[in-house]
């Protein structure tokens, strides 16, 4: 099984957010103890905590490339690599799913409990997430 494969099964089982998904799948890369990956992960899930923000698989994505370290480079060189290798994710999950925005992703706002309720009743973490996450791992294997 891939690391996507893997991460994404994390998501369908409801094991975790995707955000813990996606960092729990480099934490051993990047010398992070599992439990602070998902404690820092936590609250990013479902769309920044439920408030229709950036979608999980992508801030996971984004706590990875900024706990890469980027040996012989400055502090401003660091950021600026960083940003450039945001930008690129930014480029390729939209060529996959158009947006990075949780809410666009899976058509409803998990702000409200309508929105919510339509999650649950389409079980869109068990079939769309998955490959969100999936998605997102393979593009960060990518870079």
């Amino acid at each position: 099984m891939t690391r996507a494969d893997e991460a994404a099964e994390k998501i369908a089982s409801s094991q975790m957010n995707c955000a813990q998904a996606v960092l729990t799948a480099f934490n051993e890369d990047l010398g992070l103890e599992k439990s602070t990956a998902l404690k820092i992960a936590l609250p990013f899930g479902a769309g920044m905590g439920r408030t229709d923000g950036v979608c999980g698989a992508v801030t996971g994505a984004y706590m990875v490339l900024g706990l890469r370290y980027y040996e012989g480079l400055t502090p401003v060189e660091k950021k600026e690599k960083v940003f450039a290798l945001v930008g690129e994710f930014n480029r390729r999950f939209k060529a996959l799913h158009r947006s990075i925005g949780c809410s666009e992703l899976l058509d409803c706002s998990l702000g409200t409990s309508e929105g919510m309720a339509s999650a649950k009743d389409k079980k869109l973490t068990s079939w769309v997430c998955p490959g969100l996450v999936a998605d997102a791992v393979s593009i960060l294997e990518g870079l």
